[in-house]
């Protein structure tokens, strides 16, 4: 059983399911202490226990990215009870609504920059901050390949806002590693995730969709993305920086 990531502590945002919770399983079972931060305790709490099933060793902490203040509390959690921060994962996203520019909900743009965006630069303001302090870290951040590298209509919103992330990393990126921090995304393509499904289709309406769609047939797992992430924050990829990892199944190829 690999290791890499023994006597870590590493927070997962959007850890309630999906790829965040994946990513948050990863990380426990290669030795990780996991910090899981999203909205819903509930969730939080059912992918703690499945951590600690696996023998993992897993924390919760409640945290709405869009209200002033949480990111701080969240990241000062972290270090407050496991008394320091190795690593994070800034996965909490949303990706609002379909519709054209014109027609697009001026509240959903809001809440769609300050989830995926503001919310990105939140947490790695606070994360920083810490990793400075102790010598350095790895941080990845969540875009997607709706951004800069496929452009799909009706998405302005999430498009704009992963974008930017993209943006924020590669500029964070070069800020910090002379101090040792790394810093990088990874951008997925379609994942099996509820965000995968139009409204009102089934599994095999919507796996039938992306068999057409994309070069590999098939929408990708959440732990094949969560193992992207895991090798950006380890040690084999210490001279990575900067990067936007795509991991979409061929499609922007």
């Amino acid at each position: 059983m690999n290791a890499r990531f023994t006597e870590k502590v590493v927070l997962v945002t959007g850890a309630t399911g999906g790829v965040g919770g994946a990513t948050a399983r990863a990380f426990a079972r290669e030795g990780a202490t996991v910090m899981l931060a999203g909205r819903d305790s509930g969730r939080l709490t059912e992918t703690a226990k499945l951590i600690e099933a696996e023998g993992g060793t897993a924390d919760t902490v409640v945290a709405d990215l869009t209200r002033p203040g949480d990111a701080a509390a969240m990241v000062d959690a972290a270090v407050s009870r496991h008394g320091r921060l190795d690593v994070a994962f800034n996965n909490a996203g949303v990706f609002g609504m379909l519709g054209p520019v014109a027609d697009y909900d001026e509240e959903v743009w809001d809440t769609v920059l300050a989830t995926n965006l503001t919310g990105v630069f939140l947490s790695m303001k606070h994360e920083i901050a810490h990793m400075r302090e102790h010598g350095g870290g790895a941080i990845v951040n969540v875009s997607s390949n709706i951004g800069d590298h496929y452009r799909l209509p009706g998405a302005s919103a999430y498009a704009a806002s992963k974008s930017a992330v993209t943006a924020l990393t590669r500029t964070a990126a070069l800020e910090y590693i002379g101090e040792g921090i790394r810093i990088n995304a990874v951008s997925p393509g379609p994942v099996d995730t509820p965000m995968s499904f139009r409204p009102g289709e089934t599994r095999e309406e919507r796996d039938e969709r992306y068999k057409a769609a994309l070069p590999i047939g098939r929408v990708a797992a959440p732990e094949e993305i969560a193992a992207a992430v895991l090798w950006l924050c380890s040690d084999e990829a210490a001279f990575v920086v900067g990067q936007d990892h795509v991991i979409d199944g061929g499609a922007t190829a």
